[in-house]
């Protein structure tokens, strides 16, 4: 018995075991010593406790299997029984009827700080891959975090969410920065944090207009979940800004991006700045999978079509739930609700996403919805395997260079802009 016990203890020693409720706890604990499951079964079944509670689904006592102790063999089936059950909820179509949010934030409260930093910040996407067909964008990090709460983001295994730190020397740096004068560049500013948050705080603004003034070579995309427009309604915008706003579906947005502006907020923001003159775009990232989702983002498809022109509009984006393991690890270390984890994983390049079919299928649905603006705004997968290309927009690049020149060549001619090769 004390050897079991110990053997316990060492599996569930650096897991969030601690972090489960104490009747799970002591069910687990109880469970694991009975059938002397094995350190890897342990940790397993201590993820599933978890996942279970965030996805707001059944507990890990009500699906554990009904069992009796005969033989060894026995015993093994318990735990397959137990982690198909865990599977078919995991596989199930998700649904966010009667889904209950838990401990999510409900306000913005952070402590900002202004510092010294080194580097820059400047560099490629973070999320390149030589697997996937990537369009090389350069990103630009004017502030280390985001203050929104998206219960899918990877930026909280970088960041510590609760505090935002401004670089002193970032306007600084922006002047000192020397680009190529014959090359056309791709920068954006809202990979790692969001681009209009936070407004001019600590004159970030004033510093990214200055720069995409002496700089014509430059298409500087601002990248938001927000509706903090201000300072482009007020200020003369650069012909070679382009705001986008990331969008989603209003069960999406309410459940799972917390603190964000509403989808109503976002696409009137987008229609002031596209009055005033400013391109935008729009990036549907993450497509989210759920009962009647390809029902609800066509409406959002369909609304943009009625309130947009195609002339308006630099680029639409789509892409979808995409995970690397210390991301599910944080995200099961944090007490909160989500339906995001409840899907069935897939290997995609490395990483966990949806099956190839389910992704044929959202991003198929998306492309085909823009019918009318297929010839007038450039469209793009966000990294997504090369095939991917040609089974849901009938076509594919190359390479990822060919990718950048052709989104590049749309863009200035877009902006009115010189391409520059």
């Amino acid at each position: 018995m004390n050897l079991q016990l110990d053997k316990f203890n060492d599996s569930v020693a650096g897991t969030i075991f601690y972090k489960l409720p104490e009747n799970e706890q002591k069910f687990i604990k109880e469970k694991s010593i009975e059938f002397k499951f094995s350190f890897s079964q342990i940790r397993q079944i201590v993820d599933m406790a978890r996942d279970l509670d965030m996805w707001n689904e059944k507990t890990i006592e009500e699906i554990f299997p009904e069992h009796s102790l005969h033989t060894l063999r026995e015993k093994k089936v318990v735990f397959s029984r137990l982690k198909k059950a865990y599977e078919e909820l995991r596989s199930k179509p998700n649904s966010y009827n009667g889904f209950e949010l838990k401990n999510q934030r409900d306000e913005q409260k952070f402590t900002f700080k202004t510092e010294t930093k080194e580097g820059f910040g400047l560099g490629l996407c973070p999320v390149a891959s030589e697997k996937t067909r990537c369009c090389n964008l350069l990103t630009l990090d004017a502030v280390e975090s985001c203050g929104f709460d998206c219960s899918y983001c990877s930026i909280q295994s970088f960041y510590n969410q609760n505090t935002i730190t401004f670089d002193s020397g970032f306007a600084e740096k922006l002047k000192n920065l020397n680009l190529e004068k014959n090359r056309t560049y791709h920068i954006g500013t809202g990979q790692s944090l969001d681009s209009l948050l936070w407004g001019n705080r600590e004159g970030i603004l004033d510093a990214l207009f200055d720069f995409a003034r002496q700089n014509p070579n430059v298409i500087l995309e601002f990248k938001t979940k927000s509706d903090n427009i201000k300072y482009f309604l007020q200020n003369c915008v650069p012909k070679n800004i382009i705001c986008t706003w990331s969008l989603n579906t209003p069960t999406i947005i309410q459940n799972e991006e917390h603190l964000t502006a509403s989808l109503d907020k976002r696409i009137s923001a987008a229609r002031r700045v596209a009055d005033k003159g400013v391109k935008i775009g729009f990036h549907f990232h993450p497509i989210v999978e759920y009962e009647n989702y390809l029902d609800e983002y066509g409406e959002v498809y369909t609304r943009l079509l009625k309130e947009f022109q195609p002339d308006e509009v630099a680029l639409v984006s789509f892409g979808t739930l995409t995970f690397i393991k210390p991301v599910i690890k944080q995200l099961r270390e944090r007490d909160f609700r989500s339906k995001i984890t409840q899907m069935p994983f897939e290997d995609a390049s490395g990483k966990s996403s949806y099956p190839h079919v389910t992704k044929v299928e959202m991003f198929k649905h998306a492309y085909e919805s823009f019918a009318p603006w297929h010839k007038k705004v450039f469209f793009y997968l966000c990294m997504e395997e090369h095939e991917m290309w040609s089974k849901t927009f009938g076509y594919q690049y190359a390479t990822n260079n060919d990718f950048e020149r052709a989104m590049l060549a749309a863009y200035t001619k877009k902006l009115q802009m010189e391409f520059l090769i």
